[in-house]
């Protein structure tokens, strides 16, 4: 198995060495990562050069930390080394990516960049308290993915890893709002700062990914990259 690995939080996360070995015992790894933080990035993609350098993580991975997002990361990994990756690793990520800010997410955005060309993806985040205990997990997640063959009925997965987990494991579906955004003026006429607070806006189903992981549980999510809306292609044809 042929794992490329890469996350939105730079090649400097503190969680991406554990990641990296834990990954290693299913298979060959590469890591490709942002040179510097790239949170919120989502798909986004840079059109002109790009800076590459290989660095050592934890004193034995070698990685590669690109001066671009985690979909050039991807991108570059595929296209520069010519592997044929069974899997996009992305994450963990330092903070969850729930409900509708996953649109914004670069965590995400890795494995949109994979499934666009046929490699399925695992995004893997958690809370930021337990960013370190994270992989603690990776074990029962992927043994649950292997068990119940998740990969034969979708190519991505978003999985949320919530502090203390209660051991269940849940196939989820992407919730409401999980983020509110506000602006506060800051010094000078024309100067906002943005900030934002967690709302949560779930309601109370179980199969929210929201509300499985703030009861605990280990959220799945599958996803998909296309943004036509089926449902009204096929309404909108059928039309007399």
């Amino acid at each position: 198995m042929k794992i490329l690995i890469t996350n939105d939080d730079g090649v400097a996360s503190p969680v991406l060495p554990l990641l990296a070995k834990w990954a290693s015992k299913l298979g060959e790894v590469t890591v490709v990562a942002p040179k510097v933080e790239q949170s919120a990035k989502s798909h986004g993609i840079y059109l002109s050069e790009m800076e590459v350098t290989e660095v050592t993580l934890d004193g034995i991975i070698t990685a590669y930390a690109v001066d671009s997002t985690p979909a050039d990361c991807v991108r570059f990994g595929v296209h520069w080394f010519k592997n044929d990756y069974d899997l996009v690793l992305s994450g963990i990520n330092r903070g969850y990516n729930l409900g509708d800010d996953i649109v914004y997410s670069g965590t995400c955005g890795a494995i949109f960049e994979g499934a666009r060309m046929g490699i399925p993806g695992l995004a893997v985040s958690s809370d930021i308290v337990n960013l370190m205990e994270a992989p603690d997990s990776l074990d029962a997640i992927w043994e649950y993915i292997q068990k119940n063959k998740l990969y034969d009925y979708n190519l991505l997965y978003n999985v949320n890893i919530p502090p203390s987990p209660t051991g269940e494991i849940r196939i989820t579906k992407q919730g409401g709002p999980y983020y509110c955004d506000t602006f506060i003026r800051a010094e000078g006429e024309n100067m906002f700062i943005q900030t934002g607070y967690i709302c949560q806006n779930s309601g109370n189903d179980p199969t929210s990914d929201i509300i499985s992981v703030r009861a605990g549980v280990i959220s799945i999510t599958p996803l998909i990259t296309t943004r036509t809306n089926m449902d009204a292609f096929n309404k909108l044809n059928s039309r007399g």
